[in-house]
């Protein structure tokens, strides 16, 4: 059977050789669990042959093409460097054209590489659109719930949300990513997202959100360091630790109530930067959330509480009525609520110190589409 013939007998989308043109998501038939298939007409001028591109091959190249690193877009995948190589040539060999120039410091793309690129990113948002309009209509409570947060303390709280639901309905796959970058909820890089926003702004319009809680920076000091670091008691040498954002940290120090104290080291992560803390290296900013009920942490006299952002719960429109994620929602709406008081910086024992401050944190972002 010719390359043609093969072609009509699988599910696919029609496309220009070059995948250049638009791609009507109507054409785009059932997805089997092996993947979707290209089916790309006999090109013009370029001398690529006809034949059925795979989907997957399409991913792998874009991710080449992003990163310049088959390593890297390893990682971003989820596979092996020699996968993506492998895939990589596949689609080269298929096409009967060199996508990438091959260099010791990584991939460059051709000038057909570079054709190739905004129509596979149509096709990307085609079949990402597809995926979403299927699994908004899911009412099943099974399948996997990927949820993304900013990080570990916040992914304690959701895990605690969450396990009840995935005790209840077994067929629940959890998946949980910790970390402040944003994944693309458009591409379903994550189906629920907790992100920080700017006081007052709001999420894109093709995502749904709920405002969650607030975010409520103080600045703390280990226990058994207070007496030696705390500023309030004449403590030399006092210093605020860093960390990798330096602007950001350089404007809040500015405003707070102790801006001549410098800013010494960097610690890539509020977890790492409350390790510093406790081994008495200075004392540090954090959300209540992660401060308050940390052991061997305390307030600083002056603390400084100051919301700077407020917590979102977003997921995109097309999977409003996906019943497990509906379920995931509403479980991490609950928890949030339950934990209000620790969020503003008021939980028990903590009520009584400094006032409340409103200010705008320099880091605060709306989230990717």
């Amino acid at each position: 059977m010719g390359d043609d013939e093969e072609a009509r007998d699988r599910p696919g989308v029609l496309l220009d050789a070059r995948l250049g043109r638009h791609v009507d998501p109507r054409r785009l038939g059932a997805l089997g669990h092996g993947g979707s298939h290209l089916h790309l007409s006999r090109a013009p001028a370029r001398g690529m042959l006809a034949g059925v591109v795979d989907w997957d091959d399409v991913r792998h190249f874009l991710a080449l093409a992003r990163t310049g690193s088959v390593r890297a877009a390893g990682s971003m995948l989820g596979v092996s460097h020699s996968t993506v190589a492998r895939r990589v040539e596949a689609l080269e060999a298929r096409l009967c054209v060199k996508l990438f120039d091959r260099h010791r410091d990584g991939y460059q793309l051709t000038d057909a590489g570079n054709e190739m690129v905004s129509g596979a990113e149509r096709v990307e948002r085609e079949m990402a659109a597809l995926e979403r309009g299927i699994a908004g209509q899911d009412a099943r409570l099974e399948g996997p719930v990927r949820v993304t947060c900013t990080d570990p303390f916040i992914a304690k709280i959701l895990l605690r949300a969450l396990a009840g639901l995935c005790e209840q309905h077994p067929g629940i796959e959890l998946e949980l990513d910790a970390d402040a970058k944003n994944l693309d909820l458009s591409k379903r890089e994550a189906d629920v997202a907790v992100r920080a926003l700017s006081p007052g702004a709001s999420p894109p319009e093709h995502l749904i959100g709920r405002r969650l809680a607030p975010i409520t920076l103080c600045s703390y000091v280990a226990t058994a360091h207070a007496a030696r670091l705390d500023p309030e008691r004449g403590a030399r040498p006092a210093r605020w630790l860093g960390s990798s954002v330096h602007r950001i940290v350089k404007e809040l120090v500015a405003s707070s109530s102790y801006p001549e104290v410098p800013i010494w080291g960097t610690f890539e992560s509020m977890a790492i930067m409350v390790e510093a803390a406790h081994a008495g290296l200075g004392f540090v900013m954090l959300p209540t959330y992660a401060g308050d009920p940390e052991p061997g942490l305390q307030r600083l006299a002056r603390p400084d509480l100051r919301h700077v952002a407020d917590f979102w719960l977003l997921s995109h429109r097309d999977l409003r009525d996906n019943a497990r994620l509906r379920a995931a929602r509403e479980g991490i709406t609950a928890a949030m609520a339950e934990r209000a008081a620790l969020f503003r910086g008021e939980a028990e024992g903590w009520r009584e110190t400094a006032p409340l401050r409103h200010e705008t944190a320099p880091g605060a972002a709306a989230p990717r589409a």
